[in-house]
């Protein structure tokens, strides 16, 4: 497909991950690494996320889509392709930036496609549950399940929003109201799939706690999530419960969140309950989150390039009907999916 795609942030673990996976599908594609510094080709433009001055280079190469993989915490980039009606999406907002996001956007009049897909994986979670369930307002309960390798290629933004965050509240939802709980605490323990085994699982902030019970009116949801090293996840949640994190500087807690490894599987499980019984989603992706939520990114766009979509906001489970996104998902080499009844 022709079209102009402009990856800001492209010069990080993600934005060169979503590059690589968008030429190889589309080779007719031009596409542009926006980044703080000067790059080695045309294709390279300098952009910073908070100097809106360094835009115009946007409309100068006629971009079509904007995919943010870096994390614009003023809302410069979505300000901007509101005014210039170019389409965006946007893969790296925490849940509180979500919100803010979201609420700036609808008082907007959007002339473009307005996509956040800044849940686990690049939005995918939402839209996995959307086509396995016969009706998402029939669900009851969704719970989400995260096995994270402390081996796998992370990116600095995860590692940053954990230093940021880690010591202050966040909701998970029960009957519709938010319940206030905090990361590493209430220990679950849950039977992971390929070959994982049980493991004890803690609160996890992920936005999907936001877009399934906000937007998508699940009265119960939460998110748990554990190590690979059993002796960490039970470390950090002793950190927890002593207040540790509180008393720490933020230079102190980026060193404990900020490990990144060479490469390892993520793994992420749904369950999903309504009044009839349960389902079990299981994704394995064995190169690991960067890789996933890139080719999730990657699949989102190339939809908004193929279909007619109309000018609004979307969450990205929006672009996918019937069993669309499995079957993107599961074509990939890499990328193996179970359901269990």
């Amino acid at each position: 497909m022709k079209s102009n795609i402009l990856i800001i942030g492209g010069n990080g673990t993600v934005g060169k991950t979503i590059a690589r996976i968008f030429a190889s599908r589309n080779t007719q594609a031009a596409i542009f690494i926006g980044g703080r510094k000067q790059g080695k080709t045309g294709n390279d433009l300098i952009i910073d996320v908070t100097k809106p001055h360094t835009f115009q280079v946007i409309i100068d190469k006629k971009i079509d889509v904007i995919i943010l993989s870096v994390n614009d915490k003023e809302d410069h980039v979505l300000r901007f392709v509101i005014e210039n009606k170019i389409d965006y999406l946007d893969i790296t907002k925490p849940t509180p930036d979500l919100v803010k996001a979201y609420d700036f956007a609808k008082k907007h009049t959007i002339n473009s496609r307005i996509v956040f897909s800044s849940g686990w994986m690049g939005g995918i979670v939402s839209g996995l549950i959307n086509e396995f369930s016969d009706s998402i307002n029939d669900i009851d309960e969704a719970k989400l399940f995260v096995y994270y390798s402390v081996k796998d290629l992370a990116g600095e933004s995860s590692a940053h929003f954990m230093a940021e965050n880690v010591a202050k509240p966040f909701f998970k939802y029960q009957n519709n109201k938010p319940v206030s709980i905090k990361h590493f605490l209430d220990a679950e323990p849950f039977r992971f799939s390929f070959g994982i085994g049980t493991r004890q699982a803690y609160n996890f902030d992920v936005p999907d706690l936001y877009i399934l019970n906000q937007i998508e009116k699940i009265p119960n949801v939460s998110v748990k999530m554990t190590y690979n090293s059993k002796f960490i996840t039970w470390l950090l949640g002793a950190f927890q419960k002593i207040r540790l994190y509180n008393i720490l500087s933020l230079k102190e807690r980026k060193i404990i969140f900020g490990s990144s490894g060479n490469g390892d599987q993520s793994v992420f499980e749904i369950v999903i309950k309504t009044h009839e019984g349960s389902k079990k989603i299981s994704l394995q992706s064995t190169k690991g989150q960067a890789e996933l939520t890139a080719l999730s990114a990657v699949l989102h766009v190339e939809h908004l390039l193929k279909n007619s979509y109309e000018n609004k906001i979307y969450f990205s489970h929006h672009l996918y009907q019937n069993s669309s996104l499995f079957q993107s998902l599961n074509a990939y080499e890499t990328i193996h999916i179970k359901i269990t009844e």
